[in-house]
């Protein structure tokens, strides 16, 4: 992979921690990228999504899939009992974006849940946190916050559900190349010209262990990424719950589809300015470093929790059996003229279309605990089960 002179502050930090205590993995290489405080990407000023971002989410397209979500919660909350009590936990909520128009929908659509309602949002950057409550503070009665930290260390306990989009890809992951001698781990070293890969042997078993586990066979000279972050987090949140719900929205494959031999890269993508290229190593900590993630990993890690897969599959197919096509009927029959009707039918299109748009390039898994063989309204007519 090419490698870049370094051009912001952030690479000349970490080129000299480099240099002063030695080469560094992959993994913490974009641990800094992505969160170092103040200068990494997600930690640091600016706009990140939208048309002045980097990148579209799918609550930016329209918020239809805020609302379409928020009927899958009340599903859920159905499903247990309408306990008088309910967190939802969104995990990694940016700007609050999806919150407001999951709690906007749930306040017109369904009241009795929304006086149950804690809707806990769960943010790495503090900073953030002004910035939610000033967006949602209609609802301002209704919010709490918790730090990762808070997740991880069990302080956490509740019925209800934990949400996510697009929180998996931007953890930071190891990158292993398959060599001629074995499995080796990229790891970063510096010259006089910046950023320079090195492999080595793996820094730790588990790495061997994971493909083991996924029966990958990594062919020579092929690359791949390992998340073990991402299973971690699922067995933390899993202990959270006590009875309820994980609802994962991500791009990625089950671990069959995204190690074949025909990615012989890997999937590591990099976002700035709503264009693509695969050099992390430059405009470091100004732009997105991202993967497609595993979903088996979350699927067996769950599993070890009592955390139970009951819905896998694309996007569309999630969004289709929650009511997306009555969705649509009704916002081109209250739009106030054809220009906002085409606008709402192009970006819903953006949403489920396979090919080019979100529908298929973007998965859902449902895992659920203590709930036995729950119906959900994404197992209708146009569901997919696992």
């Amino acid at each position: 992979m090419a490698d870049e002179v370094a051009t912001t502050q952030l690479a000349e930090i970490i080129l000299k921690r480099i240099r002063s205590r030695g080469d560094i993995t992959f993994a913490s290489f974009m641990e800094s990228a992505l969160y170092e405080p103040d200068l990494g990407y997600y930690t640091s000023p600016g706009r990140k999504v939208g048309a002045e971002g980097d990148f579209y989410t799918s609550m930016n397209v329209h918020s239809a899939f805020g609302r379409l979500i928020s009927r899958e919660i009340g599903r859920f909350w159905e499903l247990l009992d309408r306990p008088e009590s309910f967190t939802v936990a969104e995990a990694g909520a940016g700007g609050g974006q999806l919150a407001q128009d999951i709690l906007d929908a749930i306040t017109e659509e369904n009241p009795s849940l929304y006086a149950a309602l804690t809707y806990r949002l769960i943010e790495k950057e503090p900073s953030l946190q002004e910035a939610q409550a000033a967006r949602l503070a209609q609802h301002a009665d209704r919010l709490a916050w918790s730090s990762p930290q808070e997740l991880s260390d069990g302080a956490l306990s509740f019925t209800g559900c934990i949400i996510s989009n697009e929180l998996f890809d931007a953890m930071p992951v190891h990158l292993v190349e398959m060599a001629e001698d074995g499995l080796k781990e990229v790891f970063i070293s510096a010259d006089a010209d910046g950023f320079r890969e090195k492999l080595l042997p793996p820094s730790t078993p588990e790495l061997a262990a994971y493909l083991a586990k996924f029966e990958v066979r990594l062919m020579p000279g092929q690359r791949a990424e390992i998340n073990l972050a991402a299973p971690a987090w699922i067995a933390r949140a899993a202990a959270t719950l006590e009875r309820g719900f994980v609802l994962t929205i991500d791009y990625g494959y089950l671990a069959e589809e995204l190690y074949t031999p025909q990615r012989r890269n890997g999937t590591l993508l990099c976002y700035h300015k709503h264009s693509t290229n695969e050099n992390p190593y430059q405009l470091v900590g100004e732009q997105d470093i991202t993967t497609h993630i595993n979903f088996s990993s979350l699927i067996e890690a769950g599993k070890e929790e009592d955390l139970v897969a009951v819905w896998y599959g694309e996007q569309y197919r999630f969004l289709l059996g929650v009511g997306l096509m009555e969705e649509l009927m009704q916002l081109v029959a209250q739009a106030k003229d054809e220009h906002e009707s085409l606008k709402h039918r192009l970006a819903i299109k953006k949403l489920m279309m396979p090919e080019g748009g979100m529908g298929d390039t973007f998965k859902v898994l449902i895992q659920a605990k203590g709930v036995a063989n729950p119906q959900l309204l994404c197992m209708r007519k146009w569901g997919m089960g696992l």
